[in-house]
């Protein structure tokens, strides 16, 4: 009883108040007293809002600070009459709208908190209005624009995008996230980052590398396919580079914003941040570009980034030995289908035949491009038969085994056995028994049971500057009498089998293997595809040549084969993909668990190598 006796009280006042000020303004404004005591909750509202226009375009009006209370008085009467009418959240909104009006015609900071005052009581009050999303858009706007405090800002404006999502004010609160975040490293919600079929920003995430005195891979990963483009920048009185790669549409999180530091190889820095509020830009700082490849791998989406810096190759001429160069017996490179390797500066056609690798020149003296002698013969080689390799006068001084999958993959599985197990192995006991028999050094990918992706095994071999890698991989197939050895090296491939086991290695489908042709067309040396068919033949020779098949019965040749392997992209030395055996063949996998078969084997392989090292990497007699 009580409480109903204060509210009639308290109407009484404000509608003697209203009319005693009605009176005292009627000379100040053309919109007439307005009558609560006869009008309707819509025409109040109306009369109010008619007076606040009239504020907006009277420029006499609106410059008393007075005028503009009044007109607060207005709205704040009419909610207080009717707090749970349908207008009432329309009036707590336009109180707020004017209080943040009139803090910018007079500064005055007590403006501001009212402000924020009646927008926060609309959003407590009336949770779910229509209004809401637009009172926490004011909110984030006075916090960024007013208050200075983008923490605060981006807070309402994530609320709109998680809890709005189809309302008509999440665009521009979407956009206010972006640019704070670019601007002040504050992470999005989670909301604004989608997937290849949103259209949302994509995650990008911080960049791997691995770098060598004239080479350098960088690997940028990201959370599905995403555009992207590259440019070179000249530094002016600097012989570095800068080269900036940016993907569109993304963002990466503030955390990752960062510059790296690389001290020593071709790589010097790469600075990672949020160039725009929709854009990822690597800045990668190198010492110099001869050329560079970039390409994309699937599944997870990466862009892989090969640049390559120029060497210091010192010829040596005297007036015999101007020569032309040598004819290579190498059919023509293929025609490129897309354009995914940069030339920075054109090749001169070279006339110098000599070259510096290690310490140790080789110089076709001019009356002869041919070697007289090979390591395993006196008699002369060809000049059909004599190979890059030879012509360069380069030798096998170091080799990286890779053993496939590791880690989270396992690779084939079949007969209690893992693939990851079995090479790993293989590769251990290879590695002394080619050091022994070849003298040469021996880098494995992997020690242990880790997780390697695919393109860190490449690098890895380009970095340490090999002279061949060899991937070491047990096959499977859906039927358990398929058995046999067969040996692969890079390049395209239209048979099926062959096809089939890449995908399979590569953890892809057969359809985005297909696709790969657009990215090996222009990434591929004919001369390393010519050196690779040859190692892999005689690897592959040795193996079916060298096993007792009393003991381990017949090896079946599948053949030397070629397929797109992502692991042999970009091997800038001859590369060979084995796989050895099946295990999802009980013979195979029996043969896999004889440690008198692998000790076999590895000295097989060895012998294969040893082979090519012969034929093709002979050593040339230097005139003077």
């Amino acid at each position: 009883m009580p409480r109903i006796i204060f509210s009639i009280l308290l109407v009484l006042l404000l509608l003697s108040l209203g009319a005693i000020e009605s009176r005292s303004d009627d000379s100040n404004t053309s919109s007439g007293p307005i009558d609560y005591s006869q009008s309707t909750n819509g025409q109040l509202y109306e009369q109010a809002k008619f007076y606040y226009n009239q504020l907006l375009t009277n420029q006499s009006l609106q410059k008393s600070r007075e005028s503009w209370l009044k007109g607060t008085r207005n709205f704040r009467r009419l909610f207080l009459l009717n707090p749970k009418d349908e207008l009432a959240p329309s009036c707590l909104f336009m109180l707020g709208r004017m209080y943040r009006q009139m803090y910018e015609n007079f500064k005055l900071g007590l403006d501001l908190d009212e402000a924020l005052g009646n927008f926060n009581e609309l959003i407590r009050l009336f949770p779910g209005h229509r209004l809401e999303d637009d009172a926490h858009l004011a909110i984030g706007l006075i916090y960024l624009n007013q208050k200075q405090d983008p923490q605060k800002a981006a807070n309402a404006f994530e609320t709109i995008v998680t809890r709005f999502p189809e309302g008509d004010m999440r665009s521009l609160a979407a956009d206010k996230l972006k640019l704070l975040s670019k601007e002040y490293d504050i992470a999005l919600p989670k909301i604004l980052i989608g997937d290849a079929q949103s259209e949302e920003l994509n995650t990008i995430f911080p960049a791997k590398h691995w770098s060598s005195q004239d080479y350098s891979r960088i690997v940028v990963m990201a959370a599905a396919p995403i555009t992207y483009n590259e440019t070179i920048v000249d530094q002016k009185d600097k012989q570095r580079r800068l080269f900036y790669i940016d993907f569109k549409n993304s963002y990466i999180e503030p955390q990752f914003r960062t510059k790296t530091s690389i001290k020593t190889g071709l790589l010097k820095q790469i600075r990672t941040s949020q160039f725009s509020a929709d854009t990822v830009r690597f800045e990668i700082d190198v010492e110099s570009i001869d050329s560079y490849k970039i390409f994309s791998l699937p599944e997870p989406f990466r862009v892989v980034i090969d640049i390559r810096g120029k060497k210091d190759i010192t010829p040596i001429l005297t007036k015999k030995s101007q020569l032309p160069t040598p004819k290579l017996d190498i059919p023509p490179p293929p025609v490129p289908l897309v354009k995914s390797t940069r030339q920075i500066e054109k090749q001169k056609p070279v006339t110098v035949v000599s070259i510096v690798r290690e310490k140790q020149k080789r110089v076709f003296s001019q009356e002869s491009t041919v070697p007289k002698k090979s390591l395993s013969s006196k008699k002369p080689i060809s000049p059909q038969a004599i190979s890059l390799a030879q012509q360069l006068g380069l030798g096998v001084k170091k080799i990286v085994l890779d053993p496939g999958h590791g880690g989270k993959d396992p690779g084939a599985m079949a007969n209690n056995m893992q693939e990851k197990d079995i090479v790993l192995k293989i590769a251990k006991e290879l590695k002394p028994v080619l050091q022994k028999e070849l003298g040469c050094e021996v880098v494995l990918t992997r020690q242990s049971d880790v997780f390697l992706p695919l393109e860190e095994r490449t690098a890895i071999a380009n970095t340490q500057e090999a002279d061949l890698f060899i991937s070491l991989h047990i096959n499977a197939h859906p039927s358990t009498t398929v058995r046999g050895t067969e040996t692969y090296f890079l390049n395209f491939s239209t048979n099926a089998d062959a096809m089939r086991v890449a995908a399979m290695e590569n953890a892809t489908s057969t359809h985005q293997m297909s696709d790969l042709e657009d990215i090996l067309s222009d990434i591929m040396k004919t001369s390393k595809i010519d050196e690779s068919s040859r190692l892999a033949q005689n690897v592959h020779n040795a193996i079916l040549s060298g096993i007792d098949q009393k003991i381990f019965g017949k090896v079946k040749n599948l053949g030397v084969k070629q397929a797109p392997f992502y692991v042999l992209i970009g091997a800038d030395m001859p590369a060979i993909l084995l796989e050895i055996a099946f295990l999802s063949n009980e013979d195979d996998a029996r043969n896999l668990r004889d440690p008198k078969f692998v000790a076999s084997l590895t000295k097989e392989i060895t012998s294969g190598i040893r082979s090519y090292m012969q034929i093709n990497t002979a050593s040339l007699d230097i005139k003077k």
